[in-house]
């Protein structure tokens, strides 16, 4: 059986298959990126490193020949994913591929969030492919906001999430969910709404205070004043627009999942939010 992670010098592509290494021999892996030198490491522990970029057709259809389960992870050039992923679908068409496993959004055949789009195209083109396929609809991601920790620290939390409710969770929980897809039987056909334990954006800044102590607390903004702010901190108007969309949705319940699948799929509870802050603050302190 072999198994094949795409954007694999990515965050989720790497934890990912580190991830499958400790459920199957390296010599089963097969890792795509577009800059296969980066990967110099998992190499040498026997994963097949093929280099091919969503841009690059031939080099894909080159990189799923013998693949028998492929996770499909979305690109991050908004704008030109549904390009980009229809270009490894058909890739995996052309391979005789005979299972794909794709990282969607949440809710994303429902959802009006304008990030949401690129995936709903992409899953429609799935299910018009032919190919057998499942569907990974990860919620947010903790580590989406704990990048921003030090910002928090020193000036709080702003948003335009009111009190709406996010499901989310640790990359590594989403990781073990792929992995554990690839690794499984029973996933055709599956779609899977994954997320963690709830919060808001107070809950967030509630959070950071308590483990560090420091005073934190969250801002709510109107849509419009939260883009026209992200813009000021220099995010391109396009990209400021799609994530105060977000914040919009969240507002209006779109990234809150009752019931997720995520802890059936990795076999426990999710890490929660306190426990990813404690973790981010614990490494920004080891870094100092």
């Amino acid at each position: 059986m072999t198994l094949a992670v795409t954007a694999a010098t990515g965050g989720l592509g790497r934890e990912t298959l580190d991830a499958l290494l400790r459920r199957v021999p390296a010599s089963e892996l097969v890792a795509i990126a577009r800059r296969p030198e980066a990967l110099a490491d998992l190499a040498a522990l026997g994963v097949e490193i093929r280099g091919a970029s969503y841009d690059d057709p031939d080099a894909l259809r080159a990189a799923l020949t013998g693949v028998d389960r492929l996770l499909l992870i979305s690109g991050s050039e908004v704008g030109r994913r549904v390009v980009q992923h229809g270009n490894v679908i058909d890739a995996a068409k052309a391979a005789d591929v005979p299972f794909v496993a794709y990282t969607s959004i949440t809710r994303a055949d429902t959802t009006s969030l304008l990030l949401a789009a690129e995936h709903r195209a992409t899953e429609e083109a799935l299910a018009q492919s032919g190919l057998t396929y499942a569907l990974l609809r990860n919620g947010w991601y903790h580590e989406n906001y704990l990048a921003h920790l030090p910002t928090y620290l020193a000036n709080g939390v702003a948003g335009a999430a009111g009190d709406g409710l996010i499901s989310g969770a640790a990359r590594a929980d989403y990781a073990e969910a792929a992995a554990a897809v690839l690794t499984g039987t029973g996933h055709d056909g599956a779609v899977y709404e994954l997320g963690g334990s709830a919060y808001t954006l107070t809950d967030l800044a509630a959070t950071i205070s308590a483990v560090t102590g420091r005073e934190v607390r969250y801002t709510n903004l109107t849509e419009e004043a939260y883009r026209d702010l992200l813009i000021g901190l220099g995010l391109p108007e396009p990209m400021a627009a799609v994530v105060a969309d977000a914040d919009r949705g969240i507002a209006a319940g779109e990234l809150h999942v009752p019931g997720s699948d995520l802890a059936a799929l990795i076999g426990r509870e999710p890490v929660s939010l306190r426990a990813a802050v404690e973790a981010a603050v614990a490494t920004a302190a080891a870094a100092a």
